[in-house]
């Protein structure tokens, strides 16, 4: 068994985990930086055609008619980007299309297994075949399960997974039942090679 002090330091380096969270922050602080850059830009490119309307150096409580008519116009661009938002999502609903789309284009939605997924499909498949062995559709079944996850074992995702179980938890191979000797074994380089990139 791993000691606990080698599982911790298996889970990843610190400074990739630093380096994420980071990118992260940027990203989450995208949509409000952008919006600024939105009504900024806007703002100045639109400012040139009514800023005639600003020149004569009158002012409203000491402040410049030229201060009202920038914010004018950047509030104007961000009431207009509300608007387009309402309308995309309340009116014509738009994000839901835009769900279906990803989910479509997402392998793991239609035709790929997450391996965790995997072995807990394995694990009903086989109290299946104990329960109803008697059952040729429910039979019919479990050879369907059987053969997607034969398929699915293939894949980069499975051998990266299985790579990662060996160093985090510690098991030389997690025991996948539904292999054959041949798979396992090819399974296993797989991951060795993985492990030698790293």
């Amino acid at each position: 068994m791993v000691s606990e002090e080698k599982t911790v330091s298996d889970g990843g380096s610190p400074f990739k985990k630093w380096f994420m969270r980071q990118y992260w922050r940027v990203q989450q602080s995208q949509t409000i930086i952008s919006m600024a850059f939105w009504v900024t830009t806007l703002t100045l490119l639109i400012w040139p055609y009514l800023r005639w309307r600003f020149e004569n150096d009158s002012t409203i409580a000491g402040i410049s008619t030229t201060y009202f008519g920038l914010i004018g116009i950047g509030v104007t661009v961000i009431v207009l980007v509300l608007l387009i938002g309402v309308i995309y999502d309340v009116t014509f609903g738009l994000w839901r299309e835009h769900m279906t789309i990803i989910a479509e284009r997402n392998p793991f939605s239609t035709y790929q297994m997450t391996p965790s997924f995997s072995v807990l499909l394995l694990q009903t498949n086989m109290l299946l075949r104990k329960i109803a062995a008697d059952d040729e559709e429910a039979m019919r079944h479990c050879d369907f399960i059987d053969r997607w996850l034969e398929w699915n074992i293939d894949t980069e995702i499975f051998a990266r997974t299985m790579s990662g179980w060996e160093q985090i938890v510690g098991d030389e191979d997690p025991y996948l039942p539904n292999l054959t000797d041949e798979q396992r074994q090819n399974l296993q380089s797989r991951v060795e090679e993985l492990n030698n990139l790293k």
